[in-house]
This record gives C-alpha cells, sequence and structure tokens, in this order.
C-alpha cells in the first residue's frame, strides 16, 4: 500500500511542477508591473506569494 501511495504522490508532484512553474511566470509579471507602477502594498503581495510558491517548489523537488 505504501508502494501504490508513493507512487500516486510522485504522478501528482510531476503534475504540479510545471503548473507551479506557470504561477511562479505569472506571480513575477504581476511583481514587474506592481515595481514599474510604484504600488508597494502590490510589490509586498506579490512578494509572500512568491515566498510560498519558492517553498512550495523546493518541497516538490526533495
Amino acid at each position: 500500500m505504501e508502494k501504490v501511495i508513493h507512487t500516486v504522490q510522485v504522478k501528482d508532484e510531476a503534475l504540479r511542477l510545471p503548473v507551479l512553474r506557470l504561477e511562479l511566470d505569472y506571480e513575477l509579471m504581476t511583481l514587474h508591473d506592481a515595481i514599474v507602477n510604484e504600488d508597494t502594498s502590490a510589490i509586498e503581495k506579490s512578494k509572500v506569494c512568491l515566498n510560498q510558491l519558492r517553498e512550495e517548489w523546493i518541497q516538490l523537488q526533495k
């Protein structure tokens, strides 16, 4: 049973990585726009989101 669960988790992680990459790219664009517009609240919001995405990326890479 543990092997089955592990296999499912590996497949889920493999499917999540491309989506996570797109989310990172989108959030980086959002951060860029906020910086250009000097919107400090949007900058902070994007930084928080990027940090969460980064942590998820690191967990999936393990």
